[in-house]
């Protein structure tokens, strides 16, 4: 797993939203975007984490930030999600985890003994001309929106 790092060109993509709409990172441009990666929808860190950033949009957009939430659910898993935790971010669809691949996301994962290929949870963000400006990889699901707030209000 090659995780991109701070100081890349992010990698351009295109993939479905929650409606079978799709967005590209390009739509963007002038913007800072927050990638961020998580497993699987409806699960318990992921609804913790996602719930962190629901919650934080308003001091998010004051800092001109995007938040697009990634993981290989199926599109149409992600509408659910939205509605049952009230999420106002897009959530997109990366099912043969191919932008993951891009962004060195998915790998190697262990969970109870066992080991499989997986989505990594780590954020990026992406500044208004499309570089990654700073990657998220250490932090508990609750705590992430306020990591990545702090480091916008450094």
């Amino acid at each position: 797993m090659n995780t991109l790092t701070a100081g890349m060109l992010a990698p351009t993509f295109t993939l479905l939203n929650q409606d079978g709409q799709p967005v590209s990172l390009t739509d963007f441009k002038g913007k800072k975007v927050l990638a961020y990666f998580y497993p699987k929808a409806m699960t318990p860190g992921c609804t913790v984490q996602a719930c962190g950033l629901r919650d934080s949009k308003a001091e998010l957009d004051t800092h001109n930030v995007v938040v697009l939430g990634i993981s290989i659910d199926p599109v149409k898993r992600l509408p659910k999600f939205i509605e049952r935790d009230n999420l106002n971010f897009t959530l997109l669809s990366d099912e043969d985890h191919a932008v993951a691949d891009q962004f060195g996301v998915w790998g190697e994962k262990k969970f109870m003994g066992k080991v499989y290929d997986g989505l990594h949870r780590i954020s990026f963000l992406i500044d208004e001309n499309g570089n990654i400006e700073h990657v998220f990889n250490k932090f508990k699901t609750k705590d992430h929106h306020q990591v990545v707030l702090d480091y916008l209000n450094q």
